[in-house]
């Protein structure tokens, strides 16, 4: 995953900034009691299982309760949109996917927020493996043998998501666009859900972060047909990625943190300065690498670039596949 280009001055003068918040910061005495995560997706998911490993790292570095509190529904839009209208005093604050926010925006007509304005970015936190997995009764065994599957008998084979709006649903319509193939789309409220009923056999198909469905595919209740991510993943390395069946083909799922826009500069950098000694924390890599994710490390400014960078070609992808929500 890498940052999109942007003016090396301004990230020195933030950074320059940023050292002086933090000492403001100190000064002010933030944190002085616990502090909440907004996490838009359900329990179980990859930003879910991101979040609380983040959490754990960030209670130590702030020397208080970090709880994570998860409020799914809508493609995390409701979420979102509740964060933003969050006291900006640095003690409600929102860890969330690409999706939710970059994603929603182009799909939701109203969904509540302004990417862009409601929010002060922290810092990027993560990337996570993404897949298409299926029971391990399914005929097909690998992305190529999916696509002449699903090429004979269009519209015949389902795929589970995450709910309406999610990444994993916009994946899925990507796979099918990209393919030329015809899929049947079935949304649930959350990873979790989804991925049981593949294991169980209710739903031949899903598209699933890894944090949600490693434990599954280590039980051999499901099976991985391909990594959705550019490059093949640490935690699946023998997997092929789709990309190398559908040249161009590629995704890098990212989690980063957010503040409602508002928030004090230098409670924004104590923020940013304990993110980044937690993701230069070898327990954390190492936490995070047992999930299927790595740390993704950035500025504040990076993070912001990156938002701008995403809304349009998102707002291409939902255009261009006719991705919609009921």
């Amino acid at each position: 995953m890498q940052f999109p280009q942007i003016d090396r001055r301004k990230v020195l003068v933030g950074l320059a900034a940023s050292a002086w918040a933090v000492r403001a910061s100190a000064q002010d005495g933030y944190p002085n009691k616990a502090i909440t995560l907004v996490v838009p997706q359900a329990a179980g998911g990859a930003n879910d299982a991101i979040a609380r490993v983040l959490a754990q790292r960030l209670s130590e570095q702030l020397g208080q309760s970090v709880v994570v509190d998860n409020k799914p529904g809508a493609g995390g839009t409701l979420a979102t949109a509740g964060a933003a209208r969050a006291r900006p005093d640095g003690y409600t604050l929102l860890v969330t996917a690409d999706s939710a926010h970059v994603i929603g925006p182009a799909l939701y007509k109203n969904p509540g927020f302004d990417p862009v304005k409601d929010f002060t970015p922290v810092a990027p936190v993560a990337t996570a493996g993404y897949t298409v997995v299926a029971n391990p009764s399914f005929p097909a065994n690998t992305v190529a043998e999916l696509i002449a599957l699903a090429k004979a008998a269009p519209g015949k084979y389902t795929y589970a998501s995450a709910g309406n709006g999610t990444l994993n649903h916009l994946i899925g319509e990507m796979l099918q666009k990209a393919a030329g193939i015809r899929l049947q789309h079935v949304p649930y409220k959350g990873s979790a859900q989804a991925a049981a009923d593949v294991a169980g056999g209710q739903v031949p198909l899903s598209v699933q972060s890894l944090p949600s469905v490693i434990g599954l595919i280590k039980a051999g209740k499901l099976k991985v047909l391909g990594v959705v991510n550019e490059k093949r993943v640490a935690a699946l390395p023998d997997v092929p990625t789709i990309g190398e069946t559908l040249k161009g083909f590629g995704e890098a799922p990212w989690y980063a943190m957010f503040a409602p826009a508002g928030t004090p500069a230098s409670i924004v950098a104590r923020l940013q300065e304990a993110v980044a000694r937690a993701l230069d924390q070898k327990e954390t890599v190492e936490k995070l690498a047992g999930v299927g994710c790595e740390p993704f490390k950035g500025t504040g400014v990076q993070l912001a670039a990156l938002v701008q960078s995403d809304l349009p070609k998102w707002a291409r992808v939902v255009r261009d596949t006719g991705a919609q929500v009921d």
